[in-house]
């Protein structure tokens, strides 16, 4: 099974994909994305929407696990984090992706 992991982000996306067996796991890809600070919010969206679809396109995930908006005492922040959000969702829902969503409790309680 093939898993891409991401962390969204207006300004940076995190990912990471893995590929999981019966024995062992191992990674297959990782990086960022980064959009310009000084960028207009659509330009950066679009940035996120066309290198995140070339990512998905090329590894071909089975599944996607997006990192859900836990809590933020900045509301410019969860808004930001939430457009970006948005765009990992409609690429997984373009591609008929299972996606699975997890707050960073939940991922440092498995870890």
């Amino acid at each position: 099974m093939r898993i891409l992991g991401i962390d969204p982000g207006t300004g940076i996306l995190g990912f990471g994909v893995i590929e999981t067996g019966t024995k062992n796991s191992r990674m297959i890809d990782a990086g960022v994305i980064r959009t310009p600070a000084h960028q207009e919010l659509p330009a950066r969206l679009l940035t996120l929407y066309n290198e995140l679809a070339n990512i998905v396109d090329q590894h071909k995930p089975d599944v996607m696990a997006v990192e859900k908006l836990f809590f933020a005492r900045n509301a410019t922040t969860a808004i930001s984090v939430s457009h970006a959000r948005g765009v990992v969702l409609l690429i997984g829902a373009q591609r008929e992706i299972p996606i699975t969503e997890y707050t960073p409790l939940q991922i440092k309680q498995s870890v």
